[in-house]
Protein backbone atom coordinates (compact mmCIF):
# COMPACT_ATOMS: atom_id res chain seq x y z
CA UNK A 1 0.00 0.00 0.00
CA UNK A 2 2.94 2.24 0.74
CA UNK A 3 4.25 2.18 -2.58
CA UNK A 4 0.66 2.46 -4.49
CA UNK A 5 0.31 5.52 -2.16
CA UNK A 6 3.89 7.01 -3.57
CA UNK A 7 2.41 6.10 -6.81
CA UNK A 8 -0.12 8.20 -6.33
CA UNK A 9 1.95 11.44 -4.70
CA UNK A 10 4.11 11.65 -7.48
CA UNK A 11 0.94 11.90 -10.13
CA UNK A 12 -0.10 14.23 -7.50
CA UNK A 13 0.87 17.50 -9.86
CA UNK A 14 0.37 15.94 -13.77
CA UNK A 15 -2.76 14.86 -12.21
CA UNK A 16 -4.32 18.40 -10.93
CA UNK A 17 -2.85 20.01 -14.05
CA UNK A 18 -4.61 17.43 -16.36
CA UNK A 19 -7.82 17.60 -14.54
CA UNK A 20 -7.74 21.89 -14.51
CA UNK A 21 -6.36 22.01 -18.62
CA UNK A 22 -7.70 18.60 -19.91
CA UNK A 23 -10.59 17.54 -18.43
CA UNK A 24 -13.00 20.89 -17.25
CA UNK A 25 -12.20 22.41 -21.01
CA UNK A 26 -13.16 18.48 -22.33
CA UNK A 27 -16.24 18.34 -20.71
CA UNK A 28 -17.00 22.01 -21.18
CA UNK A 29 -16.94 21.37 -24.53
CA UNK A 30 -19.08 18.46 -24.60
CA UNK A 31 -21.02 20.26 -22.71
CA UNK A 32 -21.68 23.11 -25.85
CA UNK A 33 -22.38 20.24 -28.34
CA UNK A 34 -24.99 17.72 -25.90
CA UNK A 35 -26.15 20.35 -23.63
CA UNK A 36 -26.31 23.72 -25.89
CA UNK A 37 -29.84 24.90 -24.19
CA UNK A 38 -28.93 23.85 -20.65
CA UNK A 39 -30.42 20.28 -21.78
CA UNK A 40 -29.37 17.80 -23.08
CA UNK A 41 -30.25 17.56 -26.01
CA UNK A 42 -28.65 14.75 -28.44
CA UNK A 43 -30.49 15.75 -31.15
CA UNK A 44 -28.56 18.96 -31.74
CA UNK A 45 -25.28 16.96 -32.25
CA UNK A 46 -27.27 14.98 -35.09
CA UNK A 47 -28.49 18.28 -36.87
CA UNK A 48 -25.18 19.69 -36.78
CA UNK A 49 -23.51 16.42 -38.39
CA UNK A 50 -26.71 16.41 -41.03
CA UNK A 51 -25.72 19.20 -42.53
CA UNK A 52 -24.47 18.89 -45.83
CA UNK A 53 -21.35 20.97 -45.98
CA UNK A 54 -20.25 19.11 -42.42
CA UNK A 55 -20.74 15.49 -44.68
CA UNK A 56 -17.93 17.06 -47.11
CA UNK A 57 -15.75 18.26 -44.76
CA UNK A 58 -15.45 15.01 -43.01
CA UNK A 59 -14.78 13.14 -46.53
CA UNK A 60 -12.21 15.46 -47.11
CA UNK A 61 -10.25 14.91 -43.69
CA UNK A 62 -10.50 10.99 -43.78
CA UNK A 63 -9.80 10.71 -47.86
CA UNK A 64 -7.17 12.92 -47.94
CA UNK A 65 -5.62 11.70 -44.82
CA UNK A 66 -5.73 7.91 -46.07
CA UNK A 67 -4.06 8.78 -49.21
CA UNK A 68 -1.11 11.03 -47.46
CA UNK A 69 -0.46 8.09 -44.94
CA UNK A 70 -0.41 5.36 -47.41
CA UNK A 71 2.06 7.94 -49.77
CA UNK A 72 3.81 8.55 -46.75
CA UNK A 73 4.59 4.92 -46.20
CA UNK A 74 5.54 4.28 -49.45
CA UNK A 75 8.03 7.49 -49.70
CA UNK A 76 9.46 6.42 -45.81
CA UNK A 77 10.18 3.06 -46.10
CA UNK A 78 12.92 3.14 -48.30
CA UNK A 79 14.97 6.01 -46.08
CA UNK A 80 13.57 4.00 -42.76
CA UNK A 81 16.15 1.20 -44.35
CA UNK A 82 18.77 3.65 -45.63
CA UNK A 83 19.46 5.75 -42.57
CA UNK A 84 18.84 2.89 -39.93
CA UNK A 85 20.32 -0.24 -41.66
CA UNK A 86 23.44 0.96 -43.86
CA UNK A 87 26.40 3.08 -42.95
CA UNK A 88 27.53 5.52 -45.64
CA UNK A 89 29.07 9.62 -45.17
CA UNK A 90 26.48 12.18 -43.58
CA UNK A 91 24.12 9.27 -42.50
CA UNK A 92 23.57 11.73 -39.81
CA UNK A 93 23.05 14.68 -41.40
CA UNK A 94 20.98 13.41 -43.81
CA UNK A 95 18.99 11.59 -40.63
CA UNK A 96 18.65 15.26 -39.06
CA UNK A 97 17.81 16.64 -41.76
CA UNK A 98 14.71 14.85 -42.95
CA UNK A 99 13.28 15.05 -39.08
CA UNK A 100 12.87 18.60 -39.61
CA UNK A 101 10.25 18.55 -41.47
CA UNK A 102 7.72 16.81 -38.69
CA UNK A 103 8.70 19.92 -36.65
CA UNK A 104 8.20 22.47 -38.30
CA UNK A 105 5.20 24.76 -37.68
CA UNK A 106 2.56 24.11 -39.81
CA UNK A 107 1.89 27.11 -40.66
CA UNK A 108 5.46 27.42 -42.33
CA UNK A 109 4.86 24.73 -44.33
CA UNK A 110 1.78 25.93 -45.57
CA UNK A 111 3.24 28.98 -46.72
CA UNK A 112 6.59 27.23 -47.94
CA UNK A 113 4.23 24.97 -50.79
CA UNK A 114 1.98 27.59 -51.20
CA UNK A 115 5.21 29.63 -52.34
CA UNK A 116 6.83 26.67 -53.83
CA UNK A 117 3.26 25.96 -55.99
CA UNK A 118 1.88 29.61 -56.65
CA UNK A 119 1.68 31.13 -60.07
CA UNK A 120 5.35 32.07 -61.20
CA UNK A 121 6.93 29.79 -58.64
CA UNK A 122 9.41 26.61 -59.14
CA UNK A 123 6.20 24.31 -59.78
CA UNK A 124 3.85 26.63 -60.42
CA UNK A 125 3.43 24.99 -64.11
CA UNK A 126 1.81 21.81 -62.43
CA UNK A 127 -1.22 24.49 -61.57
CA UNK A 128 -2.09 22.83 -58.12
CA UNK A 129 -1.69 25.40 -56.24
CA UNK A 130 -4.55 26.13 -53.48
CA UNK A 131 -5.88 22.13 -55.01
CA UNK A 132 -6.48 19.03 -52.59
CA UNK A 133 -3.13 17.79 -54.07
CA UNK A 134 -1.04 21.03 -52.39
CA UNK A 135 -2.58 19.88 -49.22
CA UNK A 136 -1.70 16.22 -49.87
CA UNK A 137 2.13 17.53 -50.70
CA UNK A 138 2.09 19.58 -47.16
CA UNK A 139 0.24 16.86 -45.17
CA UNK A 140 3.05 13.83 -46.45
CA UNK A 141 6.17 16.46 -46.21
CA UNK A 142 4.90 17.39 -42.10
CA UNK A 143 4.47 13.35 -41.57
CA UNK A 144 7.19 11.24 -43.25
CA UNK A 145 9.38 11.69 -40.58
CA UNK A 146 6.97 9.63 -38.54
CA UNK A 147 7.51 6.40 -40.50
CA UNK A 148 11.15 6.86 -41.08
CA UNK A 149 12.40 7.48 -37.53
CA UNK A 150 9.43 4.46 -36.29
CA UNK A 151 9.95 1.80 -38.68
CA UNK A 152 13.84 2.81 -38.85
CA UNK A 153 14.53 2.32 -34.82
CA UNK A 154 12.27 -0.97 -35.17
CA UNK A 155 14.43 -2.13 -38.39
CA UNK A 156 17.77 -0.85 -36.58
CA UNK A 157 17.12 -2.83 -33.73
CA UNK A 158 16.17 -6.38 -36.13
CA UNK A 159 18.65 -9.25 -35.66
CA UNK A 160 19.92 -9.48 -39.14
CA UNK A 161 20.99 -13.80 -38.40
CA UNK A 162 17.27 -15.34 -39.57
CA UNK A 163 17.51 -13.14 -42.63
CA UNK A 164 21.48 -14.57 -43.18
CA UNK A 165 20.20 -17.70 -42.76
CA UNK A 166 17.37 -17.94 -44.73
CA UNK A 167 19.94 -16.49 -47.66
CA UNK A 168 22.11 -19.14 -46.91
CA UNK A 169 19.59 -21.68 -47.33
CA UNK A 170 18.81 -19.94 -51.11
CA UNK A 171 16.41 -17.19 -50.12
CA UNK A 172 16.26 -14.41 -52.66
CA UNK A 173 16.29 -10.54 -50.98
CA UNK A 174 12.62 -10.13 -51.87
CA UNK A 175 11.86 -13.59 -50.22
CA UNK A 176 13.96 -12.70 -47.02
CA UNK A 177 12.28 -9.13 -47.21
CA UNK A 178 8.49 -10.56 -47.28
CA UNK A 179 9.13 -13.68 -45.17
CA UNK A 180 11.77 -12.52 -42.48
CA UNK A 181 11.51 -8.57 -42.39
CA UNK A 182 8.24 -7.89 -43.35
CA UNK A 183 6.57 -9.76 -40.43
CA UNK A 184 8.57 -8.29 -38.16
CA UNK A 185 8.07 -4.91 -38.99
CA UNK A 186 4.50 -5.06 -39.52
CA UNK A 187 3.54 -3.81 -36.24
CA UNK A 188 6.13 -0.92 -36.65
CA UNK A 189 4.72 0.00 -39.38
CA UNK A 190 1.13 -0.29 -38.57
CA UNK A 191 2.16 1.86 -36.00
CA UNK A 192 3.38 4.58 -37.52
CA UNK A 193 0.93 4.59 -40.29
CA UNK A 194 -2.29 4.90 -37.14
CA UNK A 195 0.12 8.23 -36.39
CA UNK A 196 0.55 9.49 -39.41
CA UNK A 197 -3.53 9.48 -40.46
CA UNK A 198 -4.10 10.85 -36.91
CA UNK A 199 -1.23 13.84 -37.49
CA UNK A 200 -2.91 14.10 -41.21
CA UNK A 201 -6.75 14.22 -39.71
CA UNK A 202 -5.71 17.01 -36.99
CA UNK A 203 -3.19 18.95 -39.14
CA UNK A 204 -4.82 22.96 -38.35
CA UNK A 205 -2.04 24.32 -39.78
CA UNK A 206 -1.01 23.29 -43.29
CA UNK A 207 -4.83 22.63 -44.11
CA UNK A 208 -5.65 26.47 -43.08
CA UNK A 209 -3.19 27.95 -45.19
CA UNK A 210 -3.09 26.05 -47.87
CA UNK A 211 -6.79 25.05 -48.51
CA UNK A 212 -8.56 28.07 -46.98
CA UNK A 213 -12.23 28.32 -47.18
CA UNK A 214 -12.61 26.55 -50.08
CA UNK A 215 -11.16 22.68 -48.46
CA UNK A 216 -11.84 22.43 -45.00
CA UNK A 217 -10.60 18.97 -42.55
CA UNK A 218 -12.84 18.89 -39.30
CA UNK A 219 -9.60 21.09 -37.80
CA UNK A 220 -10.22 24.21 -39.65
CA UNK A 221 -13.94 23.95 -39.77
CA UNK A 222 -13.77 23.41 -35.74
CA UNK A 223 -11.83 27.28 -36.23
CA UNK A 224 -13.97 28.45 -38.73
CA UNK A 225 -17.36 27.79 -36.89
CA UNK A 226 -15.70 29.44 -33.70
CA UNK A 227 -13.94 32.60 -35.04
CA UNK A 228 -15.97 33.48 -38.39
CA UNK A 229 -19.33 31.84 -37.99
CA UNK A 230 -19.76 32.08 -33.94
CA UNK A 231 -21.48 28.53 -33.87
CA UNK A 232 -20.21 27.01 -30.93
CA UNK A 233 -22.67 24.38 -30.55
CA UNK A 234 -21.53 23.29 -33.92
CA UNK A 235 -18.01 23.47 -33.33
CA UNK A 236 -18.60 21.63 -30.11
CA UNK A 237 -20.19 18.81 -31.91
CA UNK A 238 -17.77 18.39 -34.74
CA UNK A 239 -14.85 17.96 -31.84
CA UNK A 240 -17.36 15.29 -30.01
CA UNK A 241 -17.19 13.19 -33.53
CA UNK A 242 -13.65 14.31 -33.55
CA UNK A 243 -12.92 12.76 -30.25
CA UNK A 244 -14.11 9.96 -30.94
CA UNK A 245 -12.38 9.09 -33.97
CA UNK A 246 -9.28 10.26 -32.54
CA UNK A 247 -9.81 8.06 -29.38
CA UNK A 248 -10.98 4.84 -31.68
CA UNK A 249 -7.80 5.58 -33.76
CA UNK A 250 -5.32 5.53 -30.53
CA UNK A 251 -6.92 2.52 -29.21
CA UNK A 252 -6.37 0.70 -32.56
CA UNK A 253 -3.03 1.70 -32.85
CA UNK A 254 -2.26 0.76 -29.24
CA UNK A 255 -3.73 -3.27 -29.95
CA UNK A 256 -1.03 -3.41 -32.95
CA UNK A 257 1.92 -1.74 -31.64
CA UNK A 258 4.26 -3.70 -29.92
CA UNK A 259 5.72 -3.21 -26.93
CA UNK A 260 9.11 -4.19 -25.72
CA UNK A 261 9.77 -5.87 -22.70
CA UNK A 262 11.74 -2.96 -20.84
CA UNK A 263 13.83 -5.74 -18.71
CA UNK A 264 14.94 -7.42 -22.11
CA UNK A 265 18.07 -5.44 -23.61
CA UNK A 266 17.90 -5.61 -27.39
CA UNK A 267 20.87 -4.99 -29.19
CA UNK A 268 21.41 -2.60 -31.80
CA UNK A 269 23.72 -4.19 -34.57
CA UNK A 270 26.24 -1.97 -36.42
CA UNK A 271 25.32 -0.55 -39.82
CA UNK A 272 26.12 -1.92 -42.49
CA UNK A 273 28.16 -0.54 -45.76
CA UNK A 274 26.08 -0.45 -48.85
CA UNK A 275 26.03 -3.08 -51.53
CA UNK A 276 24.99 -2.60 -54.76
CA UNK A 277 21.47 -3.85 -54.23
CA UNK A 278 20.81 -1.08 -51.33
CA UNK A 279 21.36 1.57 -54.50
CA UNK A 280 17.77 2.01 -55.09
CA UNK A 281 16.83 2.36 -51.20
CA UNK A 282 20.04 4.96 -51.39
CA UNK A 283 18.69 6.80 -54.57
CA UNK A 284 15.10 6.88 -53.22
CA UNK A 285 16.57 8.76 -50.20
CA UNK A 286 18.31 11.20 -52.22
CA UNK A 287 15.24 12.35 -54.28
CA UNK A 288 13.21 11.79 -50.56
CA UNK A 289 15.41 14.67 -49.35
CA UNK A 290 15.39 16.94 -52.63
CA UNK A 291 11.42 16.84 -52.35
CA UNK A 292 11.76 17.68 -49.36
CA UNK A 293 14.16 20.61 -49.41
CA UNK A 294 12.18 22.12 -52.33
CA UNK A 295 9.66 24.33 -50.09
CA UNK A 296 12.41 25.27 -47.81
CA UNK A 297 14.27 26.58 -50.83
CA UNK A 298 11.93 28.21 -52.47
CA UNK A 299 10.46 29.90 -49.68
CA UNK A 300 14.24 30.96 -48.47
CA UNK A 301 14.47 32.20 -52.18
CA UNK A 302 11.33 34.60 -52.37
CA UNK A 303 12.25 35.85 -48.79
CA UNK A 304 15.11 37.17 -49.88
CA UNK A 305 13.15 38.77 -53.07
CA UNK A 306 12.09 42.77 -53.22
CA UNK A 307 10.49 43.72 -56.12
CA UNK A 308 12.80 41.10 -58.36
CA UNK A 309 15.55 42.10 -56.83
CA UNK A 310 17.92 40.68 -54.04
CA UNK A 311 17.34 42.34 -50.51
CA UNK A 312 17.05 41.91 -46.80
CA UNK A 313 14.03 44.53 -47.15
CA UNK A 314 11.89 41.73 -45.63
CA UNK A 315 13.17 41.12 -43.01
CA UNK A 316 14.09 44.46 -41.89
CA UNK A 317 10.35 44.73 -42.16
CA UNK A 318 10.23 42.38 -39.31
CA UNK A 319 11.02 45.42 -36.89
CA UNK A 320 7.85 47.46 -38.23
CA UNK A 321 4.22 46.28 -37.93
CA UNK A 322 3.36 45.76 -41.44
CA UNK A 323 1.70 47.35 -44.18
CA UNK A 324 -1.29 49.85 -42.79
CA UNK A 325 -0.36 48.61 -39.17
CA UNK A 326 -1.85 45.27 -40.02
CA UNK A 327 -0.31 44.22 -36.76
CA UNK A 328 -0.53 45.12 -33.13
CA UNK A 329 2.90 44.67 -32.31
CA UNK A 330 6.51 43.83 -34.44
CA UNK A 331 7.41 40.72 -36.24
CA UNK A 332 10.52 40.86 -33.47
CA UNK A 333 8.51 41.23 -30.46
CA UNK A 334 6.14 38.60 -31.42
CA UNK A 335 9.39 36.10 -32.03
CA UNK A 336 10.23 37.02 -28.02
CA UNK A 337 7.12 36.09 -27.04
CA UNK A 338 7.35 32.89 -28.99
CA UNK A 339 10.82 32.45 -27.47
CA UNK A 340 9.11 32.91 -23.94
CA UNK A 341 6.43 30.96 -23.91
CA UNK A 342 7.95 27.83 -25.61
CA UNK A 343 10.30 28.10 -22.66
CA UNK A 344 7.62 28.21 -20.07
CA UNK A 345 6.06 25.52 -22.70
CA UNK A 346 8.94 23.30 -22.28
CA UNK A 347 9.87 23.28 -18.54
CA UNK A 348 6.03 22.85 -17.85
CA UNK A 349 6.37 19.65 -20.04
CA UNK A 350 9.39 18.29 -19.04
CA UNK A 351 8.16 18.54 -15.34
CA UNK A 352 5.01 16.73 -16.19
CA UNK A 353 6.46 14.58 -17.81
CA UNK A 354 9.03 13.59 -15.65
CA UNK A 355 6.67 12.73 -13.20
CA UNK A 356 4.52 10.88 -15.27
CA UNK A 357 7.72 8.46 -16.72
CA UNK A 358 8.45 7.53 -13.18
CA UNK A 359 5.10 6.75 -12.58
CA UNK A 360 5.10 4.29 -15.75
CA UNK A 361 7.70 2.94 -15.87
CA UNK A 362 7.87 1.93 -11.68
CA UNK A 363 7.99 -1.98 -11.23
CA UNK A 364 4.55 -3.38 -9.76
CA UNK A 365 5.02 -5.51 -6.74
CA UNK A 366 1.43 -6.01 -5.80
CA UNK A 367 -2.08 -6.41 -7.79
CA UNK A 368 -3.15 -2.94 -6.16
CA UNK A 369 -0.37 -1.20 -7.30
CA UNK A 370 -0.86 -2.73 -10.75
CA UNK A 371 -4.54 -1.47 -11.14
CA UNK A 372 -3.29 2.37 -9.43
CA UNK A 373 -0.77 2.18 -12.13
CA UNK A 374 -2.78 0.99 -15.35
CA UNK A 375 -5.58 3.39 -14.62
CA UNK A 376 -3.03 6.37 -14.18
CA UNK A 377 -1.77 5.25 -17.66
CA UNK A 378 -4.55 5.51 -19.22
CA UNK A 379 -5.53 8.81 -17.66
CA UNK A 380 -2.14 9.90 -18.67
CA UNK A 381 -2.71 8.86 -22.15
CA UNK A 382 -6.07 10.72 -22.71
CA UNK A 383 -4.30 14.30 -24.08
CA UNK A 384 -3.11 12.15 -27.22
CA UNK A 385 -6.79 11.90 -28.18
CA UNK A 386 -7.78 15.62 -28.09
CA UNK A 387 -6.33 17.47 -30.84
CA UNK A 388 -4.55 21.13 -30.44
CA UNK A 389 -7.49 22.92 -32.09
CA UNK A 390 -10.13 20.91 -29.50
CA UNK A 391 -8.15 21.62 -26.72
CA UNK A 392 -7.67 25.85 -27.68
CA UNK A 393 -11.71 25.89 -28.48
CA UNK A 394 -11.99 23.76 -24.50
CA UNK A 395 -9.91 26.46 -23.13
CA UNK A 396 -12.24 29.35 -24.82
CA UNK A 397 -15.42 28.32 -23.81
CA UNK A 398 -14.02 26.58 -20.04
CA UNK A 399 -11.30 28.77 -18.64
CA UNK A 400 -12.55 32.10 -20.08
CA UNK A 401 -15.49 32.97 -17.18
CA UNK A 402 -16.39 32.50 -13.78
CA UNK A 403 -14.86 30.47 -11.71
CA UNK A 404 -11.79 30.07 -13.86
CA UNK A 405 -11.43 33.14 -15.86
CA UNK A 406 -7.79 32.86 -16.82
CA UNK A 407 -7.86 34.78 -19.92
CA UNK A 408 -5.15 37.18 -18.61
CA UNK A 409 -2.76 34.70 -16.77
CA UNK A 410 0.57 34.38 -18.57
CA UNK A 411 0.92 30.98 -18.45
CA UNK A 412 -2.27 30.19 -19.87
CA UNK A 413 -0.70 29.51 -23.84
CA UNK A 414 2.03 28.06 -22.05
CA UNK A 415 0.33 25.52 -20.47
CA UNK A 416 -1.35 24.50 -23.41
CA UNK A 417 1.54 24.16 -25.42
CA UNK A 418 2.82 22.05 -22.80
CA UNK A 419 -0.04 19.49 -22.82
CA UNK A 420 0.45 19.23 -26.68
CA UNK A 421 4.41 18.59 -26.31
CA UNK A 422 3.72 16.26 -23.41
CA UNK A 423 3.17 12.87 -25.15
CA UNK A 424 6.37 13.57 -27.47
CA UNK A 425 8.23 14.13 -23.90
CA UNK A 426 6.87 10.62 -22.12
CA UNK A 427 7.43 8.84 -25.06
CA UNK A 428 11.01 10.09 -25.44
CA UNK A 429 11.52 9.72 -21.62
CA UNK A 430 10.20 6.26 -20.99
CA UNK A 431 11.87 3.64 -23.08
CA UNK A 432 15.03 5.35 -21.30
CA UNK A 433 13.51 4.79 -17.71
CA UNK A 434 12.01 1.22 -18.24
CA UNK A 435 14.99 0.40 -19.83
CA UNK A 436 17.29 1.04 -16.79
CA UNK A 437 18.07 -1.98 -14.63
CA UNK A 438 16.61 -2.38 -11.34
CA UNK A 439 19.60 -4.44 -10.09
CA UNK A 440 21.98 -1.29 -10.20
CA UNK A 441 19.19 0.79 -7.93
CA UNK A 442 18.90 -2.43 -5.53
CA UNK A 443 23.33 -2.64 -5.70
CA UNK A 444 23.27 1.00 -4.52
CA UNK A 445 20.61 0.34 -1.98
CA UNK A 446 22.65 -2.15 -0.35
CA UNK A 447 26.03 -0.01 0.00
CA UNK A 448 23.94 2.40 2.30
CA UNK A 449 22.33 4.44 -0.44
CA UNK A 450 19.28 6.34 -0.08
CA UNK A 451 16.88 6.83 -2.51
CA UNK A 452 18.10 10.36 -3.40
CA UNK A 453 21.27 9.44 -4.03
CA UNK A 454 20.44 6.23 -5.60
CA UNK A 455 18.53 8.55 -8.27
CA UNK A 456 21.53 11.07 -8.37
CA UNK A 457 23.98 7.73 -9.21
CA UNK A 458 22.21 5.66 -11.00
CA UNK A 459 19.00 7.25 -13.06
CA UNK A 460 20.62 10.91 -13.40
CA UNK A 461 23.64 9.73 -15.62
CA UNK A 462 21.57 7.81 -17.79
CA UNK A 463 18.39 10.27 -18.45
CA UNK A 464 20.34 13.41 -18.57
CA UNK A 465 21.09 13.54 -22.98
CA UNK A 466 17.65 12.09 -23.19
CA UNK A 467 15.89 14.60 -20.88
CA UNK A 468 18.03 16.78 -22.86
CA UNK A 469 16.84 16.14 -25.88
CA UNK A 470 12.88 15.96 -24.98
CA UNK A 471 13.08 19.29 -23.82
CA UNK A 472 14.90 20.39 -27.48
CA UNK A 473 11.72 18.49 -28.50
CA UNK A 474 9.08 19.98 -26.65
CA UNK A 475 10.76 23.79 -27.34
CA UNK A 476 10.38 22.81 -31.08
CA UNK A 477 6.65 22.08 -30.51
CA UNK A 478 6.51 24.58 -28.59
CA UNK A 479 7.66 26.89 -30.67
CA UNK A 480 5.57 26.94 -33.57
CA UNK A 481 2.29 25.33 -32.38
CA UNK A 482 -0.83 27.02 -33.61
CA UNK A 483 -4.12 25.47 -33.70
CA UNK A 484 -4.58 25.88 -29.71
CA UNK A 485 -2.70 29.32 -29.88
CA UNK A 486 -4.73 30.70 -32.21
CA UNK A 487 -7.40 30.21 -29.88
CA UNK A 488 -6.07 31.62 -26.83
CA UNK A 489 -3.39 34.41 -27.72
CA UNK A 490 -4.06 37.81 -27.26
CA UNK A 491 -3.63 40.46 -30.12
CA UNK A 492 -0.97 42.57 -27.98
CA UNK A 493 0.68 39.35 -27.15
CA UNK A 494 1.08 37.20 -30.30
CA UNK A 495 3.36 34.46 -31.39
CA UNK A 496 5.32 34.48 -34.63
CA UNK A 497 2.52 31.42 -36.08
CA UNK A 498 -0.21 33.75 -35.47
CA UNK A 499 1.38 36.47 -37.02
CA UNK A 500 2.52 34.88 -40.05
CA UNK A 501 -1.01 33.68 -40.13
CA UNK A 502 -2.23 37.31 -40.22
CA UNK A 503 -0.06 38.34 -42.46
CA UNK A 504 -0.73 36.24 -45.21
CA UNK A 505 -4.68 37.01 -44.82
CA UNK A 506 -3.93 40.82 -45.62
CA UNK A 507 -3.27 42.46 -49.31
CA UNK A 508 -0.04 44.27 -50.42
CA UNK A 509 3.14 42.62 -51.33
CA UNK A 510 4.98 43.92 -48.28
CA UNK A 511 3.16 41.59 -45.86
CA UNK A 512 3.48 38.89 -48.01
CA UNK A 513 7.12 39.21 -47.94
CA UNK A 514 6.71 40.01 -44.11
CA UNK A 515 5.23 36.43 -43.68
CA UNK A 516 8.24 34.86 -45.68
CA UNK A 517 10.69 36.04 -43.85
CA UNK A 518 9.40 35.53 -40.81
CA UNK A 519 8.41 31.79 -41.73
CA UNK A 520 12.24 31.10 -42.40
CA UNK A 521 13.47 32.60 -39.21
CA UNK A 522 10.90 30.41 -37.66
CA UNK A 523 12.09 27.81 -39.52
CA UNK A 524 15.79 28.23 -38.85
CA UNK A 525 15.29 28.71 -35.40
CA UNK A 526 13.42 25.35 -35.20
CA UNK A 527 15.67 23.38 -37.68
CA UNK A 528 18.77 24.70 -35.40
CA UNK A 529 17.32 22.95 -32.04
CA UNK A 530 16.72 19.86 -33.45
CA UNK A 531 19.99 19.43 -35.26
CA UNK A 532 21.26 19.81 -31.65
CA UNK A 533 18.71 17.63 -30.41
CA UNK A 534 19.65 15.14 -33.35
CA UNK A 535 22.93 15.18 -31.42
CA UNK A 536 22.33 13.65 -28.38
CA UNK A 537 20.21 10.80 -29.48
CA UNK A 538 21.23 7.75 -27.62
CA UNK A 539 19.82 3.91 -29.01
CA UNK A 540 17.95 4.14 -25.74
CA UNK A 541 15.74 6.82 -26.89
CA UNK A 542 14.00 4.68 -29.49
CA UNK A 543 12.31 6.37 -32.54
CA UNK A 544 12.51 9.74 -30.88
Amino acid sequence: MKRAAGLVALATLPLGVLTVFFVLPVVGMLGRGLWPDGSFDPAALYDVLSRPRVGRVIWFTVWTSTVATVVAVVLGLPAAYALHRLDFPLRGVVRSALLVPFVLPTVVVGVAFRQLLREGGPLGFLGIDGTPWAILAGLVFFNVAVVIRSVGAAWESLDRRPGEAAAALGATPRQVFTSITLPSLRPAIVSSASVVFLFCATAFGVVLTIGGVRYASVETEIYLLTTVLYDLPGAAALSIVQLLAVVALLAVSARVRRVPDPTVQRATPRPLRPRRSDAPQLIATGVLLALLAAPIAALVAESLRVEDRWSLGHYRNLATTGGDGVLVVPVTTALRNSLQTALDATWIALLLGLLVSVVLTRRSRSATERRVRSVLDGFFMLPLGVSAVTLGFGFLVTLGREPLDLRTWPLLVPVAQALVALPLVVRTLVPVLAGIDDRQRQAAASLGAGALRTAMTVDVPIVLRPVVAAAGFAFAVSLGEFGATSFLSRADHPTVPVVIFRLIGRPGEGNYGMALAASVVLAATTALVILAVERLRVPAMGSW
